[in-house]
């Protein structure tokens, strides 16, 4: 009889490209000018990221593009949004019986705290991503866009979707 091993390091592998953007532009614009730069047609992804933290839950928005042609996949991810939490506050003074808001920020991959938005790029050759690269950094509103060592991302699993 035969026995069949799987080797869970096969699974570990990370078969895709990050790139780090920092901008101050909404979601949909970022989305239209990367579409206006590269050969691509990113589009609002209806199912967007949700991530649990003990603060609450939250969502991150996802624009979505898969060219058939060279089997790429590109998501673009929000990596920062808020958690707003409801605080009843029971103390015996002016304010008494208020109920208060508390924004809390919450990060998509939190040991990146000053990048705006991630855009993961799967199946795609590396004289392609640096091209690309540089096409990005060539949008005026972007400061600056690079690649990010998969190695150093220590919450992987945030990236699975």
């Amino acid at each position: 009889m035969a026995i069949h091993k799987l080797d869970f390091d096969e699974f570990d592998e990370i078969d895709y490209h990050l790139v780090a953007i920092h901008t101050s532009l909404e979601d949909y614009r970022l989305a239209y000018f990367i579409n206006q730069k590269l050969p691509i047609n990113l589009s609002i992804f209806k199912d967007e990221i949700h991530i649990n933290i003990k603060e609450g839950e939250t969502k991150f928005s996802r624009f979505y593009y898969f060219d058939k042609e060279n089997d790429i996949s590109w998501n673009l991810i929000q990596n920062k949004n808020k958690v707003i939490q409801q605080k009843n506050e029971t103390s015996q003074n002016l304010f008494s019986d208020v109920n208060m808001e508390v924004a809390t920020k919450v990060y998509l991959l939190p040991e990146f705290k000053k990048v705006d938005y991630f855009l993961k790029i799967e199946n795609i050759e590396e004289g392609l991503l640096t091209q690309m690269q540089l096409l990005l950094n060539t949008i005026e509103n972007i400061s600056t866009a690079y690649n990010v060592d998969t190695n150093k991302i220590k919450s992987k699993n945030n990236l699975i979707f």
